[in-house]
């Protein structure tokens, strides 16, 4: 299988890697034109077990991916890994510079949409429902979620205070109870 994604700005590369991956190829060829795009393709074929070799400099570079022989190590598979949750009661990383934090929040959720591991719940409250209401590279990130398996909880209460109610894009509207319920039933709850 080749892929050739010279030209494409990240994440294109990786995401077309992946979705390879995800198809069952146990080999490919991923032509890219930069560095960074080399070394986020080898982070996310070592992430899925794959060797790479990468021959080439700018502006063709070639990475040859095949998937490494199985280990008799036990691999925990998603349905085996204990159930965990996402809060996020903020559309803002930190208490910093505002343009800052929303830089901070699309690239978390890039990077969670990418992991092997995402959360089973979303639990957006307070201004973190404006994630799944306002900001479109967000909000695509939790679509992907969703379609990953990610239960999305949005605070109806918050979305009425907000008057954002009629705009959400993701997720469901919920309630305190419900909410709370999914915090108690995951393994761990990390707060942004």
């Amino acid at each position: 299988m080749l892929i050739d994604a010279r030209g494409k700005n990240c994440p294109i590369p990786v995401l077309l890697t992946k979705k390879e991956i995800d198809a069952g190829a146990t080999e490919l060829t991923v032509l890219v034109d930069n560095a960074v795009a080399v070394e986020n393709v080898k982070r996310l074929a070592a992430a899925n077990q794959f060797v790479v070799a990468v021959t080439g400099e700018a502006p063709e570079f070639r990475l040859s991916l095949q998937r490494a022989a199985a280990s008799d190590e036990a691999v925990c598979t998603a349905a085996e890994r204990p159930a965990w949750a996402l809060f996020a009661g903020r559309d803002v990383i930190g208490a910093g510079e505002r343009e800052l934090g929303e830089a901070l929040m699309k690239s978390f959720f890039f990077t969670l949409r990418e992991s092997d591991d995402p959360p089973r719940y979303l639990l957006l409250m307070n201004s973190g429902v404006r994630l799944a209401v306002e900001n479109e590279q967000v909000i695509e990130h939790l679509r992907q979620l969703a379609e990953q398996g990610t239960e999305i909880l949005v605070c109806g209460t918050c979305l009425n205070y907000y008057g954002l109610t009629e705009r959400l894009q993701v997720g469901t509207v919920s309630n305190m109870y419900d909410i709370l319920g999914r915090m108690q039933a995951a393994a761990k709850v990390i707060s942004l």
